[in-house]
Protein backbone atom coordinates (compact mmCIF):
# COMPACT_ATOMS: atom_id res chain seq x y z
CA UNK A 1 0.00 0.00 0.00
CA UNK A 2 1.43 3.38 -0.97
CA UNK A 3 1.05 6.41 1.30
CA UNK A 4 1.60 10.15 1.26
CA UNK A 5 3.28 11.66 4.33
CA UNK A 6 3.22 15.21 5.70
CA UNK A 7 5.03 16.23 8.89
CA UNK A 8 4.48 19.29 11.07
CA UNK A 9 7.95 19.11 12.65
CA UNK A 10 11.42 17.69 12.08
CA UNK A 11 11.09 14.97 14.72
CA UNK A 12 7.49 13.76 14.89
CA UNK A 13 6.31 12.56 18.28
CA UNK A 14 2.83 11.55 17.08
CA UNK A 15 1.27 9.91 14.04
CA UNK A 16 -2.13 10.40 12.46
CA UNK A 17 -3.10 7.74 9.90
CA UNK A 18 -5.93 9.23 7.80
CA UNK A 19 -7.98 7.08 5.40
CA UNK A 20 -9.80 8.69 2.48
CA UNK A 21 -13.30 7.89 1.27
CA UNK A 22 -14.49 5.68 -1.57
CA UNK A 23 -13.08 6.71 -4.96
CA UNK A 24 -10.62 9.26 -3.54
CA UNK A 25 -6.91 8.88 -2.77
CA UNK A 26 -4.27 9.87 -0.24
CA UNK A 27 -4.10 13.43 -1.56
CA UNK A 28 -7.74 14.08 -0.62
CA UNK A 29 -7.06 15.30 2.92
CA UNK A 30 -3.46 16.43 2.48
CA UNK A 31 -4.45 20.15 2.33
CA UNK A 32 -6.18 19.90 5.72
CA UNK A 33 -2.94 19.58 7.70
CA UNK A 34 -2.01 23.30 7.93
CA UNK A 35 -5.67 24.20 8.50
CA UNK A 36 -5.67 22.18 11.74
CA UNK A 37 -3.21 24.68 13.24
CA UNK A 38 -1.50 22.21 15.56
CA UNK A 39 1.00 23.87 17.91
CA UNK A 40 4.72 23.45 17.29
CA UNK A 41 4.94 21.56 20.59
CA UNK A 42 3.02 18.65 19.00
CA UNK A 43 5.14 17.63 15.97
CA UNK A 44 3.06 15.10 14.06
CA UNK A 45 3.47 12.81 11.08
CA UNK A 46 0.31 12.58 8.96
CA UNK A 47 0.07 9.44 6.84
CA UNK A 48 -2.47 9.33 4.01
CA UNK A 49 -2.59 5.79 2.56
CA UNK A 50 -4.09 4.93 -0.82
CA UNK A 51 -6.79 2.28 -0.90
CA UNK A 52 -6.33 -0.59 -3.38
CA UNK A 53 -8.17 -0.51 -6.69
CA UNK A 54 -11.22 -2.78 -6.64
CA UNK A 55 -14.61 -3.18 -8.35
CA UNK A 56 -17.48 -1.64 -6.38
CA UNK A 57 -20.81 -3.41 -6.77
CA UNK A 58 -23.04 -0.42 -6.02
CA UNK A 59 -21.24 1.53 -8.77
CA UNK A 60 -21.88 -1.11 -11.41
CA UNK A 61 -18.62 -2.93 -10.74
CA UNK A 62 -16.54 0.12 -11.70
CA UNK A 63 -12.95 -0.24 -10.49
CA UNK A 64 -11.89 2.53 -8.10
CA UNK A 65 -9.94 3.05 -4.87
CA UNK A 66 -11.95 1.22 -2.21
CA UNK A 67 -11.27 -0.06 1.28
CA UNK A 68 -14.01 -2.67 0.75
CA UNK A 69 -16.89 -3.41 -1.60
CA UNK A 70 -20.24 -1.69 -1.12
CA UNK A 71 -22.90 -4.18 -2.13
CA UNK A 72 -26.11 -2.41 -1.09
CA UNK A 73 -27.31 1.14 -0.49
CA UNK A 74 -28.39 -0.18 2.89
CA UNK A 75 -24.97 -0.35 4.52
CA UNK A 76 -26.17 -2.77 7.20
CA UNK A 77 -27.00 -5.58 4.82
CA UNK A 78 -24.71 -7.78 2.70
CA UNK A 79 -21.53 -6.23 4.12
CA UNK A 80 -18.19 -7.13 2.54
CA UNK A 81 -16.75 -8.68 5.69
CA UNK A 82 -13.72 -10.11 3.89
CA UNK A 83 -12.80 -6.71 2.43
CA UNK A 84 -13.39 -4.90 5.73
CA UNK A 85 -11.12 -7.31 7.58
CA UNK A 86 -8.43 -7.10 4.90
CA UNK A 87 -8.35 -3.32 5.25
CA UNK A 88 -8.22 -3.67 9.01
CA UNK A 89 -5.08 -5.80 8.70
CA UNK A 90 -3.53 -3.31 6.27
CA UNK A 91 -4.21 -0.47 8.71
CA UNK A 92 -2.78 -2.46 11.60
CA UNK A 93 0.39 -2.93 9.55
CA UNK A 94 0.67 0.86 9.22
CA UNK A 95 0.29 1.25 12.99
CA UNK A 96 3.02 -1.33 13.52
CA UNK A 97 5.25 0.56 11.07
CA UNK A 98 4.84 3.71 13.16
CA UNK A 99 5.69 1.76 16.29
CA UNK A 100 8.85 0.53 14.57
CA UNK A 101 9.70 4.17 13.80
CA UNK A 102 9.55 5.00 17.50
CA UNK A 103 5.94 6.21 17.88
CA UNK A 104 4.15 4.19 20.58
CA UNK A 105 0.60 3.14 19.75
CA UNK A 106 -0.82 5.47 22.43
CA UNK A 107 0.49 8.35 20.30
CA UNK A 108 -1.16 7.11 17.11
CA UNK A 109 -4.51 8.56 16.02
CA UNK A 110 -6.61 6.77 13.40
CA UNK A 111 -8.72 9.03 11.20
CA UNK A 112 -10.97 8.58 8.22
CA UNK A 113 -13.77 9.99 6.12
CA UNK A 114 -16.80 7.92 5.09
CA UNK A 115 -15.56 4.43 4.13
CA UNK A 116 -12.15 5.32 5.54
CA UNK A 117 -13.73 6.35 8.82
CA UNK A 118 -15.56 3.04 9.00
CA UNK A 119 -12.24 1.18 8.74
CA UNK A 120 -10.63 3.49 11.31
CA UNK A 121 -13.39 2.76 13.83
CA UNK A 122 -13.53 -0.95 13.04
CA UNK A 123 -9.77 -1.32 13.49
CA UNK A 124 -9.28 0.87 16.55
CA UNK A 125 -11.89 -0.92 18.63
CA UNK A 126 -10.15 -4.25 17.99
CA UNK A 127 -6.51 -3.17 18.22
CA UNK A 128 -4.67 -5.05 21.02
CA UNK A 129 -2.65 -2.06 22.28
CA UNK A 130 -3.94 1.35 23.41
CA UNK A 131 -4.31 3.97 20.69
CA UNK A 132 -4.50 7.73 21.10
CA UNK A 133 -7.94 8.20 19.57
CA UNK A 134 -10.09 8.13 16.44
CA UNK A 135 -11.40 10.83 14.10
CA UNK A 136 -14.50 9.38 12.40
CA UNK A 137 -15.98 11.74 9.83
CA UNK A 138 -19.31 11.25 8.03
CA UNK A 139 -19.22 7.55 8.74
CA UNK A 140 -20.78 4.55 10.44
CA UNK A 141 -19.67 1.36 12.23
CA UNK A 142 -19.48 -1.76 10.04
CA UNK A 143 -20.38 -5.21 11.39
CA UNK A 144 -21.73 -3.81 14.69
CA UNK A 145 -23.09 -7.21 15.69
CA UNK A 146 -19.50 -8.53 15.93
CA UNK A 147 -18.27 -5.82 18.30
CA UNK A 148 -19.14 -7.49 21.61
CA UNK A 149 -17.16 -10.57 20.68
CA UNK A 150 -14.19 -8.78 19.06
CA UNK A 151 -13.63 -5.50 20.92
CA UNK A 152 -10.33 -5.34 22.78
CA UNK A 153 -10.13 -4.01 26.33
CA UNK A 154 -7.09 -1.89 25.43
CA UNK A 155 -9.34 0.58 23.61
CA UNK A 156 -12.52 0.25 25.66
CA UNK A 157 -12.46 3.94 26.64
CA UNK A 158 -10.86 5.28 23.46
CA UNK A 159 -11.52 9.00 22.80
CA UNK A 160 -13.45 9.42 19.54
CA UNK A 161 -14.46 12.49 17.57
CA UNK A 162 -17.44 11.98 15.25
CA UNK A 163 -18.58 14.71 12.86
CA UNK A 164 -21.57 14.35 10.53
CA UNK A 165 -23.57 16.48 8.13
CA UNK A 166 -27.28 16.86 8.81
CA UNK A 167 -27.98 16.72 5.05
CA UNK A 168 -25.77 13.70 4.33
CA UNK A 169 -27.50 11.55 1.72
CA UNK A 170 -24.68 8.97 1.42
CA UNK A 171 -24.29 7.92 5.04
CA UNK A 172 -27.25 9.37 6.89
CA UNK A 173 -27.11 11.26 10.13
CA UNK A 174 -29.15 8.45 11.69
CA UNK A 175 -26.52 5.88 10.69
CA UNK A 176 -23.78 7.97 12.23
CA UNK A 177 -25.81 8.55 15.37
CA UNK A 178 -26.48 4.82 15.72
CA UNK A 179 -22.71 4.21 15.75
CA UNK A 180 -22.26 7.02 18.29
CA UNK A 181 -24.87 5.54 20.60
CA UNK A 182 -23.36 2.06 20.43
CA UNK A 183 -19.86 3.36 21.14
CA UNK A 184 -21.03 5.44 24.08
CA UNK A 185 -22.86 2.45 25.55
CA UNK A 186 -19.58 0.54 25.31
CA UNK A 187 -17.78 3.21 27.31
CA UNK A 188 -15.92 5.12 24.61
CA UNK A 189 -15.52 8.87 25.10
CA UNK A 190 -17.35 10.20 22.05
CA UNK A 191 -17.42 13.86 21.05
CA UNK A 192 -20.29 14.25 18.56
CA UNK A 193 -20.75 17.25 16.28
CA UNK A 194 -23.38 17.94 13.60
CA UNK A 195 -22.93 20.41 10.75
CA UNK A 196 -25.10 22.09 8.12
CA UNK A 197 -23.53 20.16 5.24
CA UNK A 198 -23.97 17.09 3.08
CA UNK A 199 -21.38 14.27 2.69
CA UNK A 200 -18.35 16.50 3.03
CA UNK A 201 -16.32 18.58 5.47
CA UNK A 202 -16.72 22.28 6.26
CA UNK A 203 -14.59 25.02 7.86
CA UNK A 204 -16.43 24.72 11.18
CA UNK A 205 -15.73 20.99 11.30
CA UNK A 206 -12.04 21.49 10.43
CA UNK A 207 -11.75 23.95 13.33
CA UNK A 208 -13.40 21.44 15.69
CA UNK A 209 -11.11 18.65 14.45
CA UNK A 210 -8.04 20.82 15.05
CA UNK A 211 -9.14 21.66 18.59
CA UNK A 212 -9.97 18.04 19.44
CA UNK A 213 -6.77 16.73 17.87
CA UNK A 214 -4.58 19.25 19.67
CA UNK A 215 -6.15 18.39 23.03
CA UNK A 216 -6.01 14.64 22.39
CA UNK A 217 -2.36 14.68 21.31
CA UNK A 218 -1.43 16.75 24.34
CA UNK A 219 -3.15 14.17 26.56
CA UNK A 220 -1.24 11.38 24.79
CA UNK A 221 2.01 13.19 25.54
CA UNK A 222 1.28 13.52 29.23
Amino acid sequence: MTSLEVTTGDRPEFSVIWLHGLGADGHDFEPIVPELRLPDTLPTRFIFPNAPMAPVTINGGYVMPAWYDVISQNLGEMEDEKGIRASRHALEALIQKEEARGIPSRRVILAGFSQGGAIALFTALRFPRPLGGVLALSTYLPLPEKLDMEAHASNATLPIFMGHGRMDGVITLAQGAAARDLLMRKGNRVVWREYAMAHSVCPEEIADIGAWLGETLANCKG
